[in-house]
């Protein structure tokens, strides 16, 4: 799967052979104990109890320490929710929020548009691909950009080209927030760059989420796991390698997006679909969201499995 495991044992040192014995009882004790305990701050893996009638149920997730700030995983065909945590608190989403921009584009500007990169676009900070000013790229493909490896330069001359300039584009995007009801989501860019009135929740991103897997397009773009550009007027080329390693990784993963900055954190959306079961999860801010990820995926599909 390509997680790393936990990290190896260290040996004992050398010592007289009374002492040595005493020691490796001692290690032997308390190997067999630590065999029923999950270490501190390591995720419990999902086990199954034997119900009253025989059959198998998930146990509840459970862990010393929730590793995120904020986590929501939910079924999709019956909306039921598998999992949350602080689900309605409000967070900075990093460039989860280009999932909202990637909506925007697509309802308001054909894909074949040639865009012209901008002095502005060019310096986006952060996470970018080096465009250069004068550069011309079809819309589509820096849409692609943006979602596959949260390029900001890729996103920030889209944005530029579908509202005019950023600040038409997030008055676009909060009027979208207000009509799909995300009471607790607004935006001050286009991009995902943090600030204080740059926030949204795992509930609203949910929402969000399932409304931009209804289009076609997105859908395509947020699943591919490599990519290649090229600017229309010139030969630079760009290879584009999804940042999400649930895919490929794990079966029936279908996107959607990853974040990352210092105040947000590392973030996750996927959409996972195995034997008609469709689940959504949502995590903020976590240190090992991949892990995180993982367990979840595992307990949702083994909960709806003991359900159907």
């Amino acid at each position: 799967m390509g997680w790393k495991g936990y990290g190896p044992y260290r040996r004992l040192p050398r010592c007289r052979f009374g002492v040595h014995l005493v020691l490796l009882t001692i290690f032997s004790i308390t190997l067999s104990s630590l065999s029923v305990i999950p270490a501190l701050g390591k995720e419990v893996s999902p086990t199954r109890a034997t119900s009253l009638s025989g059959s198998y149920v998930p146990k509840a997730l459970h862990w010393k320490r929730i590793p995120a700030h904020s986590i929501l995983l939910k079924e999709l065909n019956s909306g039921r929710v598998l999992y949350q945590h602080a689900v309605g608190k409000r967070l900075s989403p990093a460039s989860l929020t280009k999932i909202m921009s990637a909506l925007i584009i697509l309802e308001n500007r054909p894909l074949d548009d040639l865009v012209t990169v901008s002095k502005n676009a060019a310096r986006a900070p952060k996470t970018r691909l080096r465009l250069k000013v004068g550069e011309v790229y079809r819309l589509k493909d820096l849409l692609k950009a943006m979602m596959m490896v949260s390029a900001n330069d890729a996103c920030l001359a889209a944005v530029e080209h579908v509202g005019g300039n950023e600040e038409q584009f997030v008055k676009l995007m909060n009027a979208k927030a207000i009509s799909l009801g995300l009471d607790d989501t607004h935006f001050s860019n286009g991009c995902g760059f943090d600030g204080p009135a740059h926030y949204s929740t795992a509930e609203d991103l949910a929402t969000l989420s399932e409304v931009a897997m209804r289009n076609a397009v997105f859908r395509e773009l947020v699943r591919e796991e490599h990519g290649l550009i090229t600017a229309v007027n010139g030969y630079r080329a760009y290879v584009l390698h999804n940042t999400n390693r649930l895919l490929g990784r794990i079966p029936g993963v279908e996107g959607v997006k990853t974040g990352f900055t210092s105040k947000a954190g590392r973030c996750l959306i996927a959409k996972v679909s195995q034997n008609d079961r469709d689940l959504l999860l949502v995590i903020l801010n976590s240190n090992r969201r991949w892990n995180t990820a993982k367990s979840l995926i595992d307990y949702g599909f083994r909960l709806t499995a003991s359900k159907s």
